[in-house]
């Protein structure tokens, strides 16, 4: 019997700890799942950056190591519309950046990708079968939707206000995501893009509970047994845990990525769409200073990153992503499955005592 005040999330999805580590496209492979997995978490393998064969063979990597319940995360945003003055205007403004690395400027702009969930990669999941599937920025079209159900997968999706949990309870999720602003990478908003509307994960966890009768998780600032007893006590079933495995050797961090992680200071994280268009959290670097985190001129999600590129190979620290939550000083040098047994059970100790 368990000693967890909520058991919903466990008997939904099938795990013997409410830890959920969270899928972060380019941080998180097979090693990171599987191992979270095996600790009684549920380990989650994010797919945006992934084409289909490459999502084949890493569910099939994990599937060798361990038959626990996995989650397979998948983008649904709707590809962009081309702007070529949009874009143009963009490199201009990077042109300076160009000019000082020595990059070619008029050399051909890379393409900048994340895949949304389609037929093909629904066909993997039909293949494969994982327990649980989750989608960001809201849901795919219900005929995918109903495709991805009929496998027998739960199916979670991320709201940061209470309207999108509503929304999401009402087209079929199984559980929600309560994605406060304190989280790291990007921003689940899908109903609106208006970033005034987000709050905190501990005032929006509640507020979320007390709308849906399905289960919550909480997800934002969460990093140790503190951050778990606390989303529990505010009607939480389970938590959704990101930045503190970018601390574990299991993560695939860049050197600067790295670095920053451990050196930048407690409130040097913000807002930003200069990365991919789309607003994510990370922690600051030069071009976000320089820049403003946000610009009106960041072409849309997903292809702001293309323009950086040439000059995240000349001076990565300062023109790449480091993806982080509010709650990154709190991190431990721990592998993944250390860190999933001890935020359950010292998360646990702080309730139950």
């Amino acid at each position: 019997m368990s000693q967890w005040p909520d058991t919903r999330i466990l008997d939904l999805l099938g795990i013997e700890l409410p830890i959920i580590q969270a899928p972060m496209a380019g941080a998180t492979g097979a090693a990171m799942v599987i191992a979270a997995s095996n600790a009684g978490g549920l380990g989650s393998m994010p797919a945006a950056l992934l084409s289909t064969d490459q999502l084949r063979e890493e569910l099939k990597a994990i599937r060798a190591q361990t038959q626990r319940p996995i989650n397979v995360n998948f983008f649904c945003h709707q590809p962009p519309v081309a702007n070529e003055q949009g874009a143009r205007d963009w490199k201009n403004l990077l042109e300076p950046y160009y000019r000082e690395l020595g990059v070619d400027f008029d050399a051909p702009t890379p393409v900048s990708n994340r895949a949304p969930f389609d037929s093909a990669t629904c066909e993997v999941i039909e293949e494969l079968r994982p327990q649980v599937v989750s989608f960001h920025f809201g849901l795919p079209e219900k005929s995918l939707l109903d495709r991805v159900k009929a496998t027998g997968a739960k199916v979670l999706s991320s709201a940061t206000t209470v309207e999108e949990a509503i929304w999401l309870e009402q087209n079929g999720c199984d559980a929600i995501i309560a994605m406060g602003n304190e989280a790291g990478g990007h921003r689940g908003m899908f109903l609106s893009d208006d970033l005034s509307s987000q709050v905190g994960t501990f005032a929006l966890v509640p507020q979320i509970v007390d709308a849906v009768k399905i289960p919550v998780i909480a997800a934002g600032g969460i990093s140790d047994a503190r951050g778990v007893a606390a989303a529990f006590m505010l009607g939480a079933s389970a938590v959704q845990v990101g930045t503190a495995y970018l601390f574990t050797p299991e993560a695939k961090v860049s050197a600067s990525h790295h670095k920053a992680l451990r050196t930048a200071r407690e409130s040097d994280t913000a807002v930003t769409n200069l990365f991919t268009g789309r607003p994510a959290r990370g922690i600051l670097n030069r071009v976000m200073r320089e820049l403003g985190p946000m610009s009106d001129k960041a072409p849309a999600f997903p292809l702001a990153g293309g323009a950086l590129m040439p000059l995240r190979a000349k001076g990565e620290a300062d023109f790449s992503n480091l993806w982080a939550g509010q709650a990154f000083p709190l991190g431990k040098e721990l592998s993944t499955a250390e860190l999933t047994r001890k935020l359950a059970e010292e998360g646990l100790a702080k309730l139950i005592h």
